[in-house]
């Protein structure tokens, strides 16, 4: 029967090895692999490494190294996990695949650049342990959430459920801008308030509603009317704003800062059975001005209070605003940004509509002039410089 030293030499004898010095000129190149536990890459690791320990590799590994060509250096505390590693990769078809001499102990020894990772807590990875299973999202993905802040126009019919999804998603840092108190009308459609809270400040109610889904998120409150005397500052410092406002001229102000502080916008609206979900990302899709020039009459958009919409919409359209959001600040799968969703509840059916930018566009276009940030009126023009 064949003793450990037995198969860890034979392990070597069928894999490469590299001391740390070769290894730190493929930094950068090459995939970095730890395959230590979790304790121990709490300490410290290799910048850029993935985290996989070696009781999860052969499960886990087709997930997290798509590419089976990709240069791959493994590493453990001392450099024999890793020698096991490495064979078990090549067995899974890993072509290029060296394992580091000495592991992260000789590494750090000899001074070469580690860093303290980001960890989640117990607490954390028990929440958040849905998104932890992803290997789209992971444990680097969820403190990428954490780490974001997203900005909500309103705290009403398309805040309320993209606000809840996103906290309870553990985005970090909610911005919530609303003047208005919550009355008894809102509450067919807007669910982070209740009737104990009517006469309550409608920032006030979100906080108290998303702060106790989730004690990880800061929740900034801004009980002020969005305008051009404090809309630049007020996006400062945000990745992401999801827009839920209902009239125009806020609309092309958002969208005149968006391109100056060059933040996406995820948009969406309603009317009646009716909504649309878009996402603007400055210069590299179109703006909101490329979709609508013009303002429609307003015989032609009348708002949610002179028409009516049905409850549950904005439910459905704002969560799809904050799988959006998500996608955004993850750089997951294919947002919608070049393409209008329509969704329309009496039919139950989807619709997408590609939206270009529009090269004579005057708020984003190659000749567009300078933007000014000014309020606009119901016309909605382009300011002049």
């Amino acid at each position: 029967m064949a003793s450990f030293r037995d198969l860890l030499s034979q392990a070597k004898s069928q894999i490469t090895e590299i001391d740390p010095n070769e290894a730190e000129s493929r930094l950068g190149a090459s995939t970095f692999l730890d395959v230590r536990e979790l304790d121990e890459y709490e300490q410290g690791m290799i910048p850029g490494a993935i985290f996989l320990p070696r009781g999860h590799l052969e499960s886990k590994a087709e997930n997290l190294l798509t590419d089976r060509a990709q240069p791959i250096v493994v590493y453990c505390a001392s450099g024999v996990r890793s020698v096991f590693a490495a064979k078990t990769l090549q067995e899974l078809g890993y072509t290029d695949v060296v394992h580091m001499a000495g592991g992260f102990g000789r590494w750090k020894d000899q001074g070469r650049p580690w860093i303290t990772p980001q960890v989640l807590s117990p607490e954390q990875r028990n929440r958040y342990h849905r998104h932890l299973l992803l290997p789209e999202v992971g444990e680097v993905g969820q403190q990428k959430l954490l780490d974001s802040k997203v900005l909500l126009l309103g705290a009403g019919g398309l805040g309320s459920p993209a606000a809840l999804y996103l906290a309870a998603a553990g985005v970090g840092t909610l911005g919530i801008v609303d003047m208005d108190i919550v009355d008894a009308s809102n509450l067919q459609r807007q669910i982070l308030h209740n009737m104990e809270r009517v006469g309550e400040r409608k920032v006030d109610s979100a906080k108290k509603t998303l702060t106790a889904i989730n004690p990880d998120v800061n929740v900034v409150t801004y009980d002020v009317r969005f305008g051009a005397d404090n809309i630049l500052d007020i996006l400062d410092g945000y990745d992401v704003v999801v827009d839920g406002t209902d009239n125009f001229p806020t609309r092309y102000l958002l969208n005149d800062a968006s391109l100056l502080k060059r933040v996406p916008v995820v948009h969406g609206s309603i009317f009646r059975f009716e909504g649309q979900v878009t996402v603007f990302d400055p210069y590299n899709g179109p703006c909101y001005r490329c979709l609508l020039p013009e303002p429609p009459p307003p015989e032609l958009a009348p708002s949610c209070a002179e028409a009516g919409v049905l409850g549950v919409l904005p439910g459905i359209v704002g969560s799809i605003q904050a799988i959006e959001t998500i996608k955004v600040l993850l750089g997951l799968g294919d947002t919608l940004v070049g393409r209008l969703l329509s969704y329309d509840a009496l039919e139950q059916s989807f619709r997408t509509f590609k939206v270009r930018r529009d090269p004579a566009c005057p708020a984003c276009g190659p000749d567009a002039g300078e933007i000014v940030i000014a309020e606009y009126d119901d016309l909605c023009m382009p300011h002049p410089r």
